[in-house]
């Protein structure tokens, strides 16, 4: 049987267990989120005979220092497994910004203790204590020194408990940046531009879009935002003063209830349109339906979903 070895603990494990199980079930405390291997929340350092089913998800050199995801590795033979500490591996910020942008929406402004190098749309997982959980990045890089990140606080979970209670000054650590699909590429310059977001979704595509703007954008662009009423759409009066000041900008908010008779409605302007979506993965796979029934070739469109924990 092969052994799990973590610090001064072993134990034995049926060959072929799923790591994240295995350590987990063994009360070594390991966060996670999606389990597909998207979020990289569960970052291990482990050595021996593991069978890793995304290798592709980390970088050459995160895997040459033995990092792992856990979630997508089987032990085929004896492991020592090292866990992410946020105090030892994680970079230190703290609280700039913590304000409600509706009554579930909260925006979250960080600053790291060094800069940290990142584009529009990536993913970074945040710790507070022994909790992680991945969010996507809201802020323009090069232009805002803060990270930001939109919370969605609706339902109960560790981290959005905590990130309730969260002042300006409260320290956190950052872990795991990551790539995500969504960007913006200087090569699109003229050509159509869709952004399709749902819920917190929005917040990602908020920096591609600035991003865009900051690089003068000269195709059109359309932002569609589907909340679930009108008082979801809390970045209402900010893409409004956008789409003022930038003539190719339009912006959509759809409600739940006008969902269905909206998507039916959509028609590509163009072969060469390049469409971005974002949201809970029914929103997303609807999007993406409509978009194909319409024509848009299945390469030009991005998108990032947000998993539910599970």
């Amino acid at each position: 049987m092969p052994e799990l070895h973590v610090g001064e603990r072993h134990w034995s494990v049926a060959p072929g267990s799923n790591l994240l199980d295995a350590l987990n079930q063994a009360g070594v405390a390991v966060p996670y989120s999606c389990r597909a291997g998207s979020c990289h929340t569960c970052l291990v350092r482990c050595r021996g005979e593991v069978e890793d089913k995304q290798p592709e998800a980390l970088s050459p050199t995160q895997r040459q220092d033995d990092w792992r995801l856990a979630c997508q590795c089987q032990v085929l033979g004896d492991v020592h497994v090292e866990t992410f500490d946020p105090q030892r591996d994680g970079l230190p910020a703290h609280v700039v910004g913590a304000d409600w942008l509706n009554p579930t929406v909260l925006r979250l402004r960080l600053q790291p203790e060094r800069g940290l190098r990142y584009r529009a749309g990536q993913h970074l997982v945040l710790w507070a204590g022994q909790v992680a959980r991945p969010y996507s990045l809201a802020s323009l890089p090069q232009e805002e020194a803060f990270l930001e990140f939109h919370l969605d606080c609706r339902q109960p979970g560790e981290f959005s408990d905590l990130a309730r209670q969260l002042q300006v000054g409260d320290p956190l650590r950052l872990g795991e940046l990551r790539g995500g699909a969504l960007h913006y590429d200087p090569d699109w310059h003229t050509r159509p531009l869709w952004l399709l977001a749902s819920g917190t979704g929005l917040g990602p595509l908020w920096g591609v879009l600035r991003e865009a703007l900051r690089q003068d954008h000269q195709g059109a662009i359309r932002l569609i935002h589907l909340a679930h009423d009108v008082n979801g759409h809390y970045l209402a009066e900010a893409l409004a003063q956008l789409a003022a000041q930038h003539p190719n900008l339009t912006v959509e908010l759809w409600t739940a209830a006008e969902a269905t008779q909206a998507l039916a409605q959509l028609r590509l302007v163009s072969r060469q349109t390049l469409a971005l979506l974002c949201g809970h993965p029914g929103n997303v796979e609807a999007f993406s339906k409509r978009l194909f029934l319409a024509g848009l070739p299945r390469n030009q469109l991005l998108a990032d979903v947000f998993l539910p924990r599970g």
